[in-house]
């Protein structure tokens, strides 16, 4: 088992935030510049960026690809952030926006699109159908990888911070869970495993504790 070294001990909740608001604020850009190759595409669609008619499928496209592009990187951005800065349970409206404002934005940024494209009655017959599967298969990718399926609340990253202390968890590669246990049997399967804290763990999207290891220290 090769135990690759991260840099000792635990970031202190300021620079955790810091990091968070910083992802976010790159989220937010990354959005906004999806929501304008959105508008371009709008755009080319009602005629008022003009586009040669044999052109503009390629063009169309390129704008819904780069849209698909940027909504995804900033809604990886987004969930790395609140992985690192969840919100709190406690208010279940925001818990929930919080943790959808990725596919919020893939929503915002594919589906006028599509409706748009469905309602044109003056493209091209093959461009339209070509342009609007695209257009379909680009809104259901951005929302697959833009929503949260397993969001953490502020609540269970301080529990978790209270079971480990000053200590370090482990995590594999592949694996979901963090272990407290560096000799956890579930460890020994492989090849590779990540020492950090609590708080890196969580960011590497190692939120579940281990079964065994973890929820038996715990007393759970």
């Amino acid at each position: 088992m090769n135990l690759w070294r991260s840099p000792p001990g635990r970031p202190a909740a300021a620079p955790n935030k810091k990091s968070a608001t910083g992802k976010r604020i790159a989220a937010v850009i990354l959005w906004v510049l999806a929501l304008a190759a959105e508008v371009g595409a709008i755009l080319m669609l009602n005629g008022r960026w003009y586009i040669p008619e044999e052109q503009k499928m390629y063009w169309l496209i390129g704008a819904l690809v780069i849209d698909l592009i940027l909504v995804i990187i900033g809604s990886q951005l987004w969930k790395k952030a609140n992985r690192l800065d969840p919100a709190s349970k406690q208010s279940s409206v925001k818990f929930f926006l919080w943790n959808n404002m990725g596919f919020i934005a893939a929503v915002v940024c594919f589906l006028p699109v599509v409706i748009l494209l469905l309602a044109n009655k003056d493209l091209d017959a093959k461009t339209k159908k070509i342009v609007t599967v695209v257009a379909v298969i680009a809104l259901i990718l951005a929302s697959v990888f833009s929503i949260d399926f397993n969001p953490v609340s502020a609540e269970e990253l301080a529990e978790a911070q209270q079971t480990v202390g000053n200590g370090s968890v482990y995590w594999t590669q592949f694996g979901k869970s963090y272990h407290l246990d560096p000799n956890c049997h579930t460890l020994m399967r492989s090849s590779k495993v990540y020492p950090g804290t609590i708080e890196e763990a969580f960011e590497a999207n190692r939120t579940d504790p281990c079964d065994f290891c973890a929820l038996d220290k715990d007393g759970n």
